[in-house]
């Protein structure tokens, strides 16, 4: 049921390519396939993204993955031409550029014809979108239109205004499209709340953020075993919806992001809303006080907080933690030092460690 709400479907696969399309795609550099696939090559032992400029391997040469997880876990490291990891799952300019007007008026209503007369092949636009939003862009369009006019019956708008201004041609679509979404009607609008989700692209690959008017209430990359519980958790503990939305907080987020994965910004300035009980505030809360390219036990972290027996249920706090990387539980290890469980993939953990050290 809360796949449906938040109109993705958690256990995605790869996408129906024949191994010639995609193979065809990469001599062609053809930039509507980044984000779809990688390309492994067998021979060299390198991972590269479809326009990588270095020269093509034969066919019989190649493999190819759907992320950057299951390349590392095939044994390839990234290419030195093409760089995957800084452009993982990249939107493409033409899509970016949608996504950017539906921001600025939810009420845009994009056909096949108007993706056509700006050069982008509607059938490559719907598969981007069902890879990296598992809905079609139509469907997309809809979910947005929805969280729009949401928000204007809680700003105090009528629902006929609201319906209207957000793009829908009637009262009785718009009444049976919001309550599908909600679970209830667009007259308790006002007393209702929303989550909105969006999705970001990280050198480590695709994340989902969530946030409130208050902050960021999640972070989490899309591969996450936990990710459907973290949601339904939230959206139970705020009493809401979760809905593919816009939110002031997540400019910030995607502009803090690119400048830590870039080397260049160890502390962040968005407001967080982490929701949790006491204790589960107070592990957070030491968490964020672990400087950046250090590591803590969970020894270290349970007498921060003054429960020094209190080790496992701490580890247990941290892997509740619905915030990654802004609440960095990747900087605690075990006691000998080795890393331990993370739900974002141990190879993440090893990365971003690495990474905060060289840059420390």
């Amino acid at each position: 049921m809360l796949s449906l709400i938040l109109g993705i479907n958690l256990k995605t696969g790869s996408m129906n390519l024949s191994k010639e399309r995609m193979y065809r795609a990469i001599i062609e550099k053809d930039s509507q396939f980044e984000g779809i696939f990688f390309t492994g090559v067998k021979t060299t032992g390198i991972f590269c993204r479809p326009t990588c400029t270095a020269r093509k391997p034969r066919i019989e040469n190649v493999e190819f993955v759907f992320s950057a997880k299951e390349a590392f876990q095939r044994g390839y490291r990234p290419c030195k031409v093409c760089r995957p990891l800084e452009h993982s799952n990249q939107t493409p300019g033409g899509i970016r550029s949608l996504l950017d007007e539906l921001n600025s008026d939810p009420a845009l209503k994009f056909k096949d014809a108007d993706l056509l007369a700006r050069g982008l092949e509607p059938h490559s636009v719907r598969r981007w979108f069902l890879k990296n939003h598992q809905m079609t862009f139509h469907a997309y369009q809809r979910m947005y239109r929805i969280n729009s006019a949401f928000k204007h019956i809680q700003q105090g708008q009528s629902v006929t205004t609201a319906a209207f201004d957000s793009g829908f041609d009637s009262l009785s679509g718009f009444g049976d499209s919001f309550k599908s979404i909600f679970g209830f009607s667009p007259m308790k609008g006002k007393s209702q709340r929303v989550i909105d989700l969006t999705r970001l692209e990280t050198p480590l690959g695709t994340m989902f953020a969530c946030a409130v008017q208050e902050g960021l209430c999640l972070l989490e990359f899309t591969d996450r075993k936990m990710l459907e519980t973290e949601f339904r958790l939230l959206s139970k503990a705020l009493n809401a919806t979760i809905v593919q939305g816009h939110n002031a907080h997540f400019a910030t987020l995607e502009n803090e992001l690119a400048a830590y994965f870039a080397g260049g910004k160890k502390d962040f300035s968005v407001p967080v809303f982490s929701v949790g009980s006491n204790f589960q505030s107070r592990v957070w809360q030491a968490l964020q006080s672990i400087p950046y390219g250090e590591t803590r036990s969970y020894q270290q972290q349970a007498a921060m907080i003054a429960s020094p027996n209190a080790i496992r249920a701490v580890a247990n706090a941290n892997g509740m933690n619905k915030i990654s990387i802004l609440v960095p539980c990747h900087r605690v290890v075990g006691a000998d030092g080795n890393l331990t469980g993370y739900g974002g993939g141990i190879w993440r953990k090893q990365w971003l460690l690495d990474m905060e050290r060289a840059n420390k």
